[in-house]
């Protein structure tokens, strides 16, 4: 009966899912930009013009539709997505996402795991609501990298800076362990087995594709497992702590290495003090900004505080999140990096706990289309036998990277020496690669050093290692009990004694 019950229910669902996307695919325009006219009316347009008066009409209908087609391109000719085109495909990902983050939950996992499953079912090779390129998919890039920087600028202000502190070796002795095994696996894998999938890219020295495998299996998405830990309500374990710790030092290592990588994909020479130089620089922003934002940040919200027109604290908050992001790509750091900083600051000011409420709605829309953008790029038929992208030899060295993956990840938990701390849970907090992953890959393809299959064959690691976390992170944390939650918070995160 239960069972019936779930059905039906599913089904509803289902059912109000398929009707809204008839709704709204009903009126989509095509994906690359120009909508579909309906036959009536192309079949009137190629009809003969028998009088003046038709004649005219026709004349007219041509300028209208040379208009229509004018508001689709800027000056020279350039296409972009009409503004229709974006409002459709945002309200399709933002309902579809939070439909599937809601079956997600009722079936007891966390609801990023069905925003994920929601960007595969709309990403090009399901659907294509969300196209591979172009500019809609630009678009919806801009949306989902606001998205990514609200979700690392809310935990900032979760975060007690304090303890930060306090996990801080910890978190370097993760963060190093997490990154170095799963390079040094990944290189000693591709350059003694090399597994032969594909055509080997001509020119380019196979010790050089065997670092850029390497370096794909190296950097954590932190926004996958913090959002996980925010929807289990961990946030405040000493394993969340180590991890976001951990998550954010791998990014600025994540940082060197890409820079390296990049260097060597240009066929620039990189040298000790070009490694050192980007190393300082990344971690230098971070400090910097946390420092000087301390300083000016509680007097220039105090200020904004005694405005008194409507959202003066929200659009502070929102653009000093934005600007510290922003500032940090300036800088030559991650943009993720800059609005974690920046909610580390905010998070000691008088007026932390009025960000924290009124920066919420605007995650609650922002930070869906991030995850759903980030299971877009599946591509569903390297899993179908006898479709066109199917390669057992892909599929095969994807599971392989996959697992090299997940064991240079877990191999990090062993860095952790409090025995408070489960090592476990820490280890596998550090696995999805996600978006990050996507980069590493993408650079190198577009440099002509991976060819099709082995992108192919990382993209599966980063698909499975990615949603293996949320369930397996909802499993561990079953096993503990749920950490004391602080009657109150007052300015800096700390506890009342």
């Amino acid at each position: 009966m239960v069972n019936l019950r779930r059905r039906r229910r599913l089904g509803r669902w289902m059912a109000l899912g398929v009707g809204i996307w008839f709704l709204l695919g009903g009126s989509f325009p095509s994906l690359d930009g120009r909508s579909s006219a309906p036959a009536s009316v192309a079949e009137a347009s190629a009809a003969p013009v028998s009088t003046a008066a038709s004649q005219e009409e026709a004349e007219e209908h041509a300028e209208s539709q040379d208009a229509g087609a004018a508001g689709d391109h800027g000056e020279g000719g350039e296409e972009h997505a009409p503004i229709r085109s974006v409002f459709f495909v945002l309200i399709t990902i933002l309902i579809v996402g939070k439909l599937f983050g809601e079956m997600a939950e009722r079936r007891g996992q966390p609801a990023v795991l069905g925003e994920l499953v929601a960007g595969v079912i709309l990403g090009s090779s399901v659907l294509g609501v969300i196209p591979a390129a172009g500019p809609l998919y630009e678009i919806v890039h801009v949306f989902a990298e606001v998205g990514v920087a609200i979700l690392l600028f809310e935990i900032g202000l979760e975060t007690d800076l304090k303890e930060m502190f306090r996990v801080g070796p910890t978190a370097m002795s993760v963060a190093m362990i997490g990154v170095f095994v799963p390079f040094g696996l990944g290189f000693l894998y591709w350059y003694f087995v090399n597994p032969s999938i594909g055509v080997h890219p001509e020119g380019i020295s196979f010790a050089i594709v065997a670092i850029f495998v390497g370096a794909t299996l190296t950097a954590t998405s932190v926004g996958i497992t913090a959002r996980v830990l925010s929807d289990l309500d961990r946030m405040h374990t000493p394993e969340a702590r180590i991890i976001i710790g951990a998550a954010v030092i791998d990014d600025v290592l994540g940082i060197v290495i890409l820079a390296v990588v990049s260097g060597l994909a240009g066929g620039a020479a990189v040298t000790l003090g070009y490694v050192s130089k980007t190393f300082l620089f990344a971690v230098g922003f971070l400090v910097v900004a946390v420092i000087v934002g301390n300083r000016f940040a509680p007097a220039l919200f105090n200020l904004v505080d005694r405005m008194r027109v409507r959202g003066s604290l929200l659009v502070a908050a929102f653009c000093f999140a934005l600007g510290i992001a922003a500032l940090a790509d300036l800088a030559g750091s991650a943009m993720i990096i800059g609005a974690f900083a920046a909610g580390l600051v905010l998070s000691t000011t008088n007026q932390f706990d009025a960000v924290v409420e009124r920066v919420e709605p605007v995650a609650d829309v922002f930070t869906p289309i991030f995850f759903v953008a980030v299971g877009a790029p599946v591509n569903v038929h390297l899993f179908i036998p006898g479709s066109a992208d199917f390669n057992l030899g892909v599929l095969i060295v994807g599971l392989i990277l996959t697992v090299i993956a997940i064991i240079g990840k877990l191999v990090s938990g062993l860095g952790v020496r409090r025995d408070d701390t489960d090592k476990l849970l820490v280890g596998v907090g550090m696995v999805p690669r996600g978006e990050v992953g996507l980069i590493f890959a993408s650079i190198g393809l577009t440099a002509g050093i991976l060819s099709g299959a082995v992108y192919s064959a990382i993209l599966i690691m980063v698909i499975l290692s990615t949603f293996v976390v949320p369930p397996l992170l909802k499993i561990l944390f079953a096993r503990k009990p749920p950490p004391p939650q602080p009657e109150a918070i007052i300015a800096g995160g700390e506890t009342p004694s």
